[in-house]
């Protein structure tokens, strides 16, 4: 009976000793994971901040002159076609001196026909005359006499002739000083704001103080895209390289796009990081309606692997290992990578197509050996 009851407390005690080594063991932890596989992988460069969609041609136009606004032909919205006024101040007093400026040219011209043909009148006179003192009809002083009579009246013609000259100068005067009332669309496109209305004044900026432009004109068949990028990441980017333009208004597209220009100079703003500013221009927009103003995103392509085996890039610590799950453990893994960008990374050595590899690095806990489960 002692022996019994000995070995039934023994039992219990071994017993116990399990539920509290099964109790105390760790539960384990809960970790996100991804299938490394294969795909293309690119090297990046992106803009530090937000960019911004621009217009290849955009003018804030404003008369050159102050004046009271006379005409408004066109409207915001309206497309205008080159050469087209958008804008007219008061200017009937030029052209009432273009008018007579005209007339006078009229005039001139006039004078100008009837001074040479008496100066050919008088060549032919003096012409004959001089023949008919070869053959001894007349004196060669009447010859002499019509001879300069002709030159007289040629000289006239010539003096006539530069005086429609003047005339003509006088008008095209005129005529300046009438085109700078009016405001004309420098190349083809849409009216995007006017600033001001009919009997109104406008006055010229004066130097250093902007004012807001009279009419603006922004033609939107060519749109381009202006970022600043790191200067660190300056030197890599060139003209004609391939980009991906990303904008807030299309968040589920991306647009390809190539490098305009790269800035040859560096941005040296107070308490900003120093940058070079790059433009991309979208090579095919698609149906997407791009305004500009925009704010979008460039990435400028700098190598470009297809058919690679990548990973997540938030999966690697430290740039050179991994974690992957096997059996339920954690196992560290070295790695060797290539090119790669904030979304993907390429693996060139030290894990295999297929390799669970965990993504939520930062899980606490997290290491090399201890159990864990896929979410």
């Amino acid at each position: 009976m002692k022996w019994r009851t000995v070995g039934i407390l023994a039992a219990l005690a071994v017993a116990g000793a399990g539920v509290a080594l099964w109790a105390g063991r760790s539960k384990p932890i809960v970790v996100e994971v991804v299938d490394a596989g294969r795909g293309t992988v690119a090297e990046t460069v992106t803009n530090t901040r937000a960019g911004t969609v621009k217009a290849c041609q955009r003018a804030k136009l404003a008369p050159p002159g102050g004046g009271q606004i006379a005409r408004l032909p066109v409207k915001k919205g309206d497309h205008v076609q080159a050469g087209q006024v958008l804008l007219e101040l008061w200017n009937d007093d030029i052209r009432a001196e273009l008018a007579v400026t005209e007339r006078d040219a009229a005039a001139a011209r006039a004078m100008r026909d009837e001074a040479c043909v008496s100066a050919r009148v008088a060549r032919r006179e003096s012409n004959r005359l001089a023949s008919l003192v070869e053959r001894k009809l007349v004196s060669a002083e009447l010859a002499d006499r019509a001879a300069g009579e002709a030159e007289a009246r040629e000289a006239g013609c010539r003096a006539a002739a530069e005086q429609t000259r003047v005339s003509e100068a006088r008008i095209d005067a005129a005529r300046a000083r009438l085109e700078k009332t009016q405001l004309k669309a420098p190349f083809a496109g849409t009216v995007a704001e006017i600033n001001g209305e009919i009997g109104e004044f406008v006055t010229p900026s004066p130097v250093g103080i902007p004012t807001p432009p009279a009419v603006d004109v922004v033609d939107t068949s060519c749109l381009y895209i202006t970022a600043p990028i790191d200067e660190v990441d300056a030197p890599r980017v060139r003209e004609g390289m391939p980009a991906r333009v990303t904008l807030d208004a299309f968040r589920d597209r991306s647009f390809p796009a190539h490098v305009r220009r790269v800035a040859p100079y560096v941005l040296d703003v107070e308490k900003q990081a120093r940058t070079v500013e790059v433009e991309a221009e979208i090579d095919d927009v698609g149906d997407a309606l791009l305004l500009p103003g925009y704010s979008a995103d460039v990435e400028v392509i700098l190598a470009e692997r297809a058919d690679v085996l990548r990973i997540p890039t938030r999966a690697l610590v430290e740039g050179k290992r991994v974690y992957v799950l096997e059996d339920g453990r954690v196992r560290a893994r070295e790695v060797q990578t290539g090119v790669g960008n904030w979304e993907y990374t390429e693996i060139t050595g030290g894990l295999d197509a297929g390799a669970r590899v965990i993504l939520s690095v930062d899980r606490e806990g997290l290491a090399d050996g201890v159990a864990a489960v896929a979410r």
